[in-house]
């Protein structure tokens, strides 16, 4: 009798936030008219196809990766019929497109796979990981200090909060899942609402705007379970910025 959730639609919502604003701060603008370009690995799984649905309404260049062909194109088919304008590229591998990608977001369930070549992404390109276990290792991460690798979202919430323990994050911040129970707990709805790894476009936009209304907003980065600050995001600046006059006097 006890509601459950767990916590992954506010996650998908404050994740896909946090990227798009991630992205603008490497100095991208996924919302010039297909001139940005992002990529969901994973794509077909619960998480990813979720991922991919919402991402297609917000940037017109969408690259799918899963390894079913079958299920790429019936998710190509999907975003098409709910997003006319959206242009949905397919592929079984990740490499061939990373170069060209502002945005990569990985889904996978992989164990002990080299999901992406890291050292082939655009430089400033942002990497956003939501898989349990890790795609991206922190050793891969620092091969490429020009590129910005976060797990996801950090969830500010109103009032003058006091949790008793240490996320590992600046004072009334807390994790998107964490928040998501707040939410509903203030909503008063005793229910379960996000069970398993299945997450439902409408369950993501409902926990988004629920979250709206009660003053949680996306405040900031984490990266290998510790927060990223301004100074962390101007170092991978710094570092794009030296990679591209090298790039120039090559």
């Amino acid at each position: 009798d006890i509601a459950i959730t767990s916590g992954n639609s506010l996650t998908v919502a404050a994740t896909l936030e946090t990227a798009k604003q991630a992205v603008v701060k490497m100095g991208n603008n996924l919302d010039e008219a297909h001139q940005g370009k992002v990529m969901v690995i994973g794509a077909t799984g619960s998480i990813g196809s979720v991922c991919s649905r919402l991402l297609a309404q917000a940037v017109p260049n969408i690259v799918l990766v899963a390894p079913r062909p079958e299920k790429l194109i019936a998710l190509k088919q999907t975003i098409e019929e709910e997003t006319p304008n959206a242009v949905v590229t397919l592929s079984t591998t990740a490499d061939d497109y990373v170069a060209d990608c502002d945005l990569i977001v990985t889904t996978t369930t992989a164990l002990n796979t080299r999901i992406i070549d890291i050292t082939k992404c655009k430089p400033g390109a942002v990497i956003c990981d939501i898989a349990r276990p890790p795609d991206i290792t922190e050793e891969e991460a620092a091969l490429r200090p020009d590129v910005l690798v976060i797990e996801g979202g950090v969830v500010s919430v109103p009032g003058n909060v006091e949790f008793g323990l240490n996320f590992g994050f600046p004072p009334k911040t807390a994790y998107a899942c964490m928040s998501e129970t707040m939410i509903l707990a203030l909503e008063q709805r005793l229910e379960n609402f996000t069970l398993g790894k299945d997450v439902s476009v409408s369950q993501v936009e409902e926990i988004q705007s629920l979250a709206a209304k009660h003053g949680f907003k996306v405040a900031g980065y984490r990266s290998f379970e510790k927060a990223v600050g301004e100074r962390e995001i101007n170092f991978v600046r710094e570092a794009r910025a030296k990679r591209a006059v090298v790039g120039n006097h090559a």
